[in-house]
């Protein structure tokens, strides 16, 4: 292949991805958006996961990002917009975008939620101005068996991640690379 089309191939490639990823974030959500899709998530995460409920309940705080976009044709990305919930209510609002090269065609759409278990991973989150999954803090992906109930696991990490599909949860994934940002609503 000539070196003139590899190029203009390159760059037709990178337009697309960044048309592709630019998209969701110039139709950006209202509250109003967010916080609805934010309690569809979390009740389809209790209706999921046996033992969900019990297991929010001791949570210190919740993100719940209920549509992340990602897509890419050799280089990728992804971006969504969630709520931050303390008590059962939303006291923030927040996006997550990420970044990957290498071979990928193709968008798809899931839900994520992160679940803070103690204070201090907490406050360390809410404190900084951009925090990103494995720099600032690490994300415990739990998996489980069918049938297993999510409260008879011995979970010591500070912060939970579960990611869901339109197929339901999602397994041998990764957050790390994402970067949570506060924002205004």
């Amino acid at each position: 292949m000539p070196i003139r089309l590899r190029l203009l191939s390159f760059i037709i490639a990178l337009f697309s991805s960044v048309i592709l990823f630019i998209s969701p974030i110039t139709n950006a959500a209202s509250s109003y958006e967010i916080n609805v899709g934010v309690s569809e998530t979390l009740d389809r995460f209790r209706t999921e996961i046996s033992g969900g409920s019990q297991f929010l309940k001791q949570a210190k705080a919740v993100l719940v990002f209920p549509t992340v976009i990602k897509a890419g044709f050799g280089i990728g990305g992804e971006y969504g917009e969630g709520a931050l919930q303390v008590a059962g209510k939303t006291v923030s609002y927040y996006s997550t975008v990420a970044a990957s090269i290498g071979f990928q065609l193709g968008a798809q759409s899931k839900s994520v939620v992160l679940v803070f278990m103690t204070d201090a991973a907490l406050k360390n989150f809410q404190s900084s101005e951009g925090w990103k999954a494995g720099v600032d803090g690490s994300v415990a992906l739990i998996e489980w068996g069918v049938g297993e109930d999510i409260n008879t696991i011995d979970i010591e990490d500070p912060i939970i991640g579960f990611v869901f599909s339109n197929k339901g949860l999602m397994y041998n994934l990764t957050l790390e690379g994402s970067k949570f940002t506060q924002i205004v609503k």
